[in-house]
């Protein structure tokens, strides 16, 4: 909700834009308002998701065992749903559909189906009989506490099968994306937060923990994703079957990419699973306060950097196979500008409105006042990094739309041990909060070394108008920050104040901030004309 207003006023301008300029066959605008328009869905009903799950269970013990259950199977959906696999995947895919045929498409599809679901089964059964290893490993903390570390074990064994659910979810998504069916895999992440709100309301009363209702509505969601992918596939003739070839050429090139791709799109991810591992020697209560702040910073992160890399490497996939550096280098800045454009207002108001958010969303039941504060501590450390977060997934595909696998992996080792060195310096000074600003700060060098890699190859080339863009940005994020400061009560006001009052207060602030930016950008000249692009043919 912190971007809420940012995204929902992106969109309305996205909308015109579309009105007025019809006559792109495959808008990236369209593209994106599209994905967006179900990201924001998702995104809303997990705030609900999380409103429940604080007012039921507030930030305690219960909470940290079932986040750091659920913590490994939902790093391995961010790694294969908005990163390495499709990273691999889709270039490939693509490839084979503009030169090779729906026959040798289809052959391939069967074939990274079927090793795809034997040997995450596999990984899915060593979790579920390893389940008390891999607590030991991810939160060796909770050794200490028998009950709590027998809880978290429990919850990890039923959340566990959730990673082969959306290892082909994400497959399905990536063969719906590059052929440009984009909102079924957009919208399928609704379905996990339908059955958390689900199992939270009505079906934790009958739980004995009540915790273990957020397991199996782990195990439900996926379920329901993944029925939901196949009458899409089917419509394109594309649904998977079973057919076993290890020495398919697109395979093992599909798989060998996918490895190191790992590390290359998720060292942030990686770095929360290693965040949890020090959160768990700290204060009680600090894996959920990170949780909670998490939830807010991936907001804009999946509104607008999952659904801007989802739509961009199909068409820098096909940019590149036709040689056009040119358009290749178009989209990248295309992205840049637009991604910038709403990150660091949404950044900003994350910071600025860090207390009234939380306070308004989880402050109830359960969830005490000095929750409130923990976790807006770690929003404040997030938001340092929101931009670099987002910048990431649209300049990786840069390198992977190109099969550039050695770069981005050099570049996520070295961030990734900067990420653990700077742990060891901030959680001293800052406890779980100076976890959150690792990654952040982290994030905007990993941003900054892609980017200067793409440069250097002459992959991207900036466009002129930066330095005006620049300086419009600017002038409008001071205007909208200046709204928000003064808008905005003193933290104790907020903690005071009822439901009602909190929310009416939040949709003037949100309402204000969001009409002065977007006022100020159109004031210096900003038009969305500026950019409408077509994908790439």
């Amino acid at each position: 909700m912190a971007s809420d207003f940012l995204a929902a006023a992106g969109r309305a301008l996205v909308r015109c834009a579309l009105t007025r300029f019809p006559a792109f066959p495959m808008n990236l605008l369209r593209a994106l308002a599209t994905v967006s328009s179900m990201t924001l869905l998702s995104r809303i009903l997990g705030f609900i998701r999380d409103f429940f799950i604080a007012r039921a269970f507030g930030a305690g013990a219960a909470t940290d065992a079932f986040f750091v259950a659920f913590r490994l199977p939902n790093l391995l959906r961010r790694m294969f749903a908005e990163g390495a696999f499709s990273q691999a995947f889709v270039p490939i895919l693509g490839e084979y559909r503009n030169r090779r045929g729906p026959d040798d498409t289809r052959a391939l599809i069967d074939r990274v189906a079927t090793l795809l679901a034997l040997t995450v089964s596999v990984i899915t059964v060593l979790g579920i009989i390893g389940a008390p290893f891999i607590i030991y490993v991810s939160a060796p903390g909770f050794a200490a506490d028998a009950d709590k570390f027998e809880l978290t074990v429990a919850l990890t064994r039923i959340t566990f099968p959730y990673i082969l659910f959306m290892s082909l979810v994400a497959m399905a998504g990536g063969i719906l994306n590059t052929f440009s069916r984009f909102a079924i895999p957009a919208f399928t992440p609704v379905l996990l937060n339908v059955s958390f709100i689900a199992m939270s309301v009505f079906a934790a009363p009958w739980f004995d923990p009540p915790v273990l209702a957020l397991a199996w509505a782990v195990f439900i969601g996926g379920i329901l994703q993944l029925m939901l992918q196949g009458p899409a596939l089917m419509r394109i003739g594309m649904l998977p079957r079973i057919k076993l070839d290890l020495h398919d050429p697109g395979v093992r090139r599909i798989f060998k990419l996918m490895l190191p791709a790992v590390l290359g799109v998720s060292v942030s991810q990686i770095s929360l699973l290693i965040n949890t591992i020090f959160a768990s020697f700290l204060e009680s209560g600090s894996v959920s306060w990170l949780y909670y702040a998490d939830r807010l910073m991936e907001f804009p992160a999946g509104l607008l950097g999952v659904a801007l890399g989802t739509i961009l490497l199909p068409s820098l996939s096909r940019s590149h196979a036709d040689g056009d550096g040119g358009e290749f280098s178009g989209l990248l800045d295309w992205g840049l500008r637009l991604t910038l454009m709403l990150t660091l207002p949404a950044a900003l108001a994350l910071a600025l409105l860090a207390t009234p958010l939380i306070a308004t969303l989880f402050h109830h039941g359960q969830f005490t006042a000095h929750d409130v504060m923990e976790t807006r501590s770690a929003l404040l450390a997030y938001s340092v990094g929101l931009a670099g977060l987002i910048l990431v997934k649209v300049l990786a595909p840069g390198f992977y739309s190109r099969q550039d696998i050695r770069t981005p992996v050099k570049i996520a080792l070295g961030v990734l041990v900067l990420t653990q060195l700077m742990n060891l310096v901030f959680v001293r000074l800052f406890a779980h909060a100076g976890l959150a600003l690792s990654i952040g700060l982290a994030s905007l060098v990993n941003a900054a070394l892609l980017y200067r890699g793409l440069r250097k190859r002459k992959a991207y080339i900036p466009a002129p108008g930066w330095s005006g863009f620049w300086l419009r940005l600017l002038i409008a994020m001071a205007v909208m920050g200046a709204i928000l400061y003064f808008g905005a009560r003193l933290p104790g006001d907020w903690l005071e104040l009822g439901t009602l009052a909190r929310v009416l207060h939040l949709c003037w602030l949100v309402a204000a901030g969001a009409g002065a930016y977007f006022a100020t950008l159109f004031a210096l000249g900003f038009r969305l004309r500026d950019f409408s692009r077509r994908a790439a043919s």
